[in-house]
């Protein structure tokens, strides 16, 4: 069974393959902007050593991506394996290897852009300057989703920048609690 999508030549099994690639690859990008943002500007509200942060931060980004990849791989696989057992062709079945690659590859680029943000300006200026890159780098990624997904995309991007923005305020709030209870590197 091979059905055609709008006369573009594109079967379904293609299009599914394209749009999981997408799907993974925009959710990556945004897990690891959040994630990677997250443990950073935690701890720097502990310390305004390099060190440390560069260290938590390289660890969130390996992580990460691994924890990405693994889940994306079951999460496929368990939904391959379903569409095997109901008959669906083999040419039509996402690959999980493909979906766990682009989630690990999305979430690399987007962990990229937080630990830029916070390790090359000065100290002073590393919290604010990760959360305004981190913010509008969220508004992009949700409005690419929504956008990708013919969704009202003002609604997608201010629901994720909400979330980003809360993720960020909790860990840098817990970082200042823990230097202001004396904890230090």
């Amino acid at each position: 069974m091979s059905i055609r999508v709008q006369d573009s030549g594109t079967s379904a099994g293609e299009l599914a393959g394209r749009l999981n690639w997408l799907r993974a690859g925009v959710l990556g990008a945004n897990d690891g902007i959040v994630s990677v943002a997250a443990v950073v500007v935690g701890v720097a509200g502990v310390t305004t050593d390099s060190t440390p942060i560069l260290i938590a931060g390289l660890a969130a980004v390996i992580g990460g991506a691994i924890s990405m990849a693994l889940g994306e791989y079951v999460s496929v696989s368990s939904q391959t394996d379903s569409q095997r057992a109901l008959g669906i062709e083999e040419d039509e079945v996402v690959s999980p290897w493909h979906a766990a690659l682009a989630s690990a590859i999305a979430f690399l680029a987007g962990s990229l852009l937080p630990m830029v943000a916070v390790m090359l300006p000065p100290a002073p200026a590393r919290v604010p300057v990760t959360f305004v890159a981190v913010l509008l780098a969220l508004a992009l990624t949700g409005w690419v989703a929504a956008w990708i997904g013919h969704a009202n995309t003002r609604r997608a991007a201010l629901r994720v920048v909400a979330g980003g923005a809360l993720a960020l305020v909790a860990t840098y709030g817990i970082g200042l609690w823990l230097n202001s209870a004396g904890v230090s590197f």
